[in-house]
C-alpha cells in the first residue's frame, strides 16, 4: 500500500525517534523531528522539466492543482492512479464510464471549484486566477490560449502557478500518440509530485501485462479492427468518427490486431463515407463509449447495417471507454481488445 506524504514523513520521524532514543519532550528531539518531516517533504527538489520548449522548475510539490478539461480524462486519471487526488482543487475532466473500477465515481468526486465555464466548457482567465492554482494541466496548449479567453502560462507563472502540456500536445497533433506517452505523462507527474516510485511500478506494472498479452498473440494473423465512437458525429460524412491514427493504433498493434482504416487519413479521424465503409472488410469492432450508456446497441446496430463484414458474421466486438485513451490504463485496452480477436490463445 503506498502511503501519502505527511504518513511517510511521520514515519520517518518515529523511526528517527526509534533509533536515536530522543523521544522526548526535549527541544533536542522536537527539532529532530521537524528535521526529518521537512526533509521527507523537500526531498528531490527543485525538479525542472522541459514543456513545449519552457522550463518549468518546481520547488516543491503542488498543492492547489486545476486540471483543465481539453474533451480528456489522461490527466485526472493520471494523478488518481498516483493517489494525488487531494492535490485537485478544481478539475473539469470527466467521462462517466472507466475501465477501471470506481474511477468514474472518484473523478466524481473530485472538487470542480464552484467555475463557471465558458462556451468551450473549460475554465476562463478569471475564474482559473481566482482559484489561486499553484499547478495547472491542459491537454494540448488550447488551454493556455489568450485568444481562447485562458489564462496564459505566462500569466499564471505571474502569480505563482507553473502549467504543464501532456504529451503530444504541444503541437496539438495526436495522430503520433502511442502508450509510451501514457508513460511519459505518468513519469512527469511522478517527478513534479515526488512520487516516481510510485509511477514507477505502475509503468512496470502496465509493461508487463501488455508484453505478456503481445507474447500470446506474436505470430497470430492480425484482424483488421475499425474503430469508432458511439453516435458521434465530427464530420459531414456519415462515419466522421472512425479512428485512423494516434495511440488506438499501438494498443491495437500489442494487442494482435491491425486498423482497417489506418490510411483512410493523415489525421487521427477519417470522415468516411457510407459506401467506403461498406467496401471495407472489418474483421472485428472496438466501440468507444463516449457518454453513451448503451455502446453495445450502437456496435449491434453497425453489424446488422453491414451484414458482409467478417466481424458481422462472427459477432465479434468490444466495447471500450477510458482505456483506450492517452491514460495509465492502455494495459486494459490491450488485454480485452487481444482477448476479441485472439480468444484461443488467451
Amino acid at each position: 500500500m503506498q502511503m501519502n506524504r505527511p504518513a511517510a514523513a511521520a514515519l520517518a520521524a518515529a523511526a528517527l525517534c526509534l533509533l536515536t532514543a530522543a523521544c522526548g519532550a526535549s527541544s533536542d528531539g522536537k527539532a529532530a523531528a521537524n528535521s526529518a518531516d521537512a526533509a521527507a517533504v523537500t526531498s528531490g527538489y527543485p525538479v525542472t522539466l522541459d514543456n513545449c520548449g519552457r522550463k518549468e522548475t518546481f520547488e516543491k510539490a503542488p498543492g492547489r492543482v486545476v486540471v483543465m478539461n481539453g474533451a480528456s480524462v489522461a490527466e485526472v486519471s493520471t494523478l488518481l492512479a498516483l493517489g494525488l487526488e487531494d492535490k485537485v482543487v478544481a478539475n473539469q475532466q470527466g467521462y462517466g464510464m472507466s475501465e477501471v473500477p470506481g474511477r468514474a465515481e472518484a473523478i466524481k468526486k473530485l472538487p470542480t471549484g464552484n467555475v463557471e465555464v465558458n462556451d468551450a466548457y473549460d475554465i476562463p482567465r478569471e475564474a482559473m486566477l481566482g482559484l489561486r492554482p499553484d499547478f495547472v494541466l491542459s491537454v494540448t496548449t488550447y488551454g493556455f490560449d489568450q485568444k481562447n479567453g485562458f489564462a496564459t502560462r505566462e500569466q499564471l507563472k505571474q502569480v505563482g502557478a507553473n502549467s504543464y502540456v501532456s504529451p503530444q500536445g504541444c503541437d496539438d497533433d495526436p495522430s503520433k500518440m502511442t502508450v509510451d506517452d501514457s508513460y511519459r505523462l505518468l513519469r512527469d507527474m511522478g517527478k513534479i509530485f515526488n512520487v516516481s516510485d510510485r509511477a514507477e511500478k505502475l509503468i512496470a506494472a502496465s509493461e508487463k501485462s501488455i508484453a505478456a498479452v503481445s507474447g500470446k498473440v506474436k505470430g497470430e494473423k492480425k484482424p483488421k479492427v475499425m474503430v469508432l465512437f458511439s453516435n458521434m458525429a465530427m464530420g459531414g460524412n456519415d462515419f466522421s468518427s472512425v479512428v485512423a491514427k494516434g495511440i488506438i493504433n499501438d494498443i491495437l498493434t500489442k494487442a494482435g490486431g491491425a486498423n482497417a482504416f489506418e490510411n483512410a487519413s493523415k489525421t487521427t479521424f477519417a470522415d468516411l463515407s457510407k459506401e467506403k465503409v461498406a467496401a471495407t472488410d472489418v474483421d472485428a469492432l472496438v466501440v468507444i463509449a463516449y457518454n453513451d450508456p448503451n455502446p453495445a446497441a450502437y456496435a449491434k446496430k453497425l453489424l446488422k447495417e453491414f451484414p458482409q463484414w467478417p466481424a458481422a458474421k462472427n459477432n465479434t466486438y468490444v466495447t471500450l471507454s477510458d482505456s483506450m485513451y492517452l491514460g495509465p490504463s492502455n494495459d486494459l485496452a490491450v488485454q480485452k481488445v487481444a482477448e476479441m480477436l485472439h480468444p484461443d490463445a488467451l
